[in-house]
């Protein structure tokens, strides 16, 4: 069964894995992270109750407590995870994928991730290797764990008046719908804002294009100052501007500095930024002091890096954004609260989300791009030299694929840790200058490494 991946297990329930993986997982998981208690949490999804139940009965089996938060969007289990000093925890979730996914997202103490290569392989390769699983002479036992109103009041710790600025939400009917409401109140726009793990309205995804149009439909009806969408499990957000314009979530990072440093003073902070980000971010937090520093794709290194070099805040191009002021882990819930306060404070001064955006960045974007390709390696190494051949690098990358960037534009290409892709991306200062490199790039694949566009 393919579900073990880099960051999390995730798959297709029934297919990529089964309730008997659950139970295993479950099982192996206090000897890995030497736990006698486990918090464990779950979306939405219909399959989630029976991971669940299978997950505990193994934790249960081998001898640990399990703490049962139930329905919980995966910031709430790496609160409680950190906050009350827990050694372990497990959400049940396929977080943005469609409803016939399901997964588990492994956290250590502080609720640090557990990934393919610092804990996950371990019990991949016990399953494989069939390791015993006898169930312990003192088995035990299930715990409930209500920890909303302790979740909220820290979040609250942040909040600001939004009383000056119309909002719209759509809250993809996921786990969002446990919070938003009692976070910002009745006197803003909700859609979606049910909690249904069929996800009837759309996939909660916020990075396909479809799955965001009914908010920019609405956020252009009302005439509101921003938008805010959140996936199925709440760890991610995303935004649509007063234009009712998609915001590239990576500029976001960049935004954030008007609440860490004009706001809260902050000085001189490091702020962390994944492999595929603008340069516009970099170029925008530089130019205030900031130290930046670039790191690969993935909660499960992202949250790891930002407590190792103390980074105040960080964020990815997929919408996740990290905080030390929430145990260096991400929240799609402070991260909505801080850009709010971001957008109250520009309408007070008279300026809008979208010119703000607008000033921040001069580069075309070409999206991230997916190709199918047997040899990723040699694939990436011919980008790479295809590429370089034209200009002279005055930087480059070489960790979570290639990074390398020239005077008017900059490309990266990364094999995909979830999916079968080579996924590349590139940015330049003119339209003309981008449509070259995107081509050159596609050429390279596919007439020299037989590399198929993925749709």
């Amino acid at each position: 069964m393919g579900a073990f991946h880099a960051y999390d297990i995730r798959g297709i329930y029934g297919v990529d894995f089964d309730s008997e993986t659950a139970y295993k997982v479950g099982y192996f998981i206090p000897e890995l992270l030497s736990a006698d208690k486990v918090v464990v949490g779950r979306d939405c999804r219909v399959s989630s109750k029976e991971i669940r139940d299978a997950l505990v009965k193994g934790i249960n089996d081998a001898g640990a407590d399990a703490f049962d938060l139930g329905l919980s969007s995966t910031p709430m289990v790496y609160f409680a995870t950190a906050n009350y000093g827990y050694k372990a925890s497990v959400q049940i979730t396929a977080s943005h994928n469609p409803a016939q996914y399901n997964g588990m997202k492994v956290s250590r103490e502080n609720a640090l991730p557990v990934g393919l290569d610092t804990g996950l392989g371990q019990i991949q390769k016990w399953i494989d290797e069939g390791k015993p699983t006898p169930v312990s002479a003192k088995r035990g036992k299930v715990h409930e764990l209500d920890i909303h109103d302790d979740y909220m009041a820290f979040m609250r710790k942040f909040k600001g008046d939004y009383s000056n600025i119309k909002v719209t939400f759509d809250l993809s009917n996921g786990m969002a719908c446990l919070f938003a409401r009692e976070m910002f109140g009745d006197g803003f726009d909700y859609i979606f804002d049910t909690i249904d793990g069929r996800f009837p309205n759309h996939d909660p995804n916020p990075l396909v294009t479809k799955n965001v149009e009914p908010l920019r439909q609405l956020v252009e009806a009302k005439g509101s100052d921003i938008g805010v969408i959140y996936d199925g499990d709440a760890d991610r957000v995303m935004f649509v501007d007063d234009k009712a314009r998609f915001v590239a979530p990576d500029l976001v990072i960049a935004l954030m500095a008007r609440y860490f440093m004009d706001e809260r003073g902050a000085k001189d902070p490091t702020v962390l930024q994944e492999i595929r980000s603008s340069k516009a971010v970099a170029e925008n937090l530089k130019a205030r002091g900031v130290e930046v520093r670039t790191w690969k794709v993935g909660r499960a290194y992202a949250a790891s890096k930002l407590r190792e070099i103390d980074g105040l805040w960080g964020g990815e191009l997929a919408g996740h954004y990290y905080f030390k002021d929430f145990f260096y882990s991400d929240s799609g819930l402070l991260a909505s609260i801080i850009v709010l306060r971001i957008v109250s404070d520009l309408k007070k001064g008279g300026k809008t989300l979208s010119e703000v955006l607008d000033s921040m960045s001069c580069y075309r974007n070409s999206g991230e791009i997916n190709f199918r390709v047997e040899d990723k390696p040699a694939a990436m190494d011919g980008v790479r030299d295809a590429l370089c051949a034209t200009d002279n690098a005055e930087a480059s990358m070489d960790f979570d694929g290639y990074r390398v960037e020239f005077k008017d534009w900059w490309f990266n290409i990364r094999p995909s840790n979830t999916e079968p892709y080579l996924r590349f991306i590139c940015e330049a200062t003119s339209d003309a200058l981008l449509k070259e490199k995107v081509a050159l790039a596609t050429e390279t694949l596919t007439k020299k490494f037989g590399a198929v566009l993925a749709k």
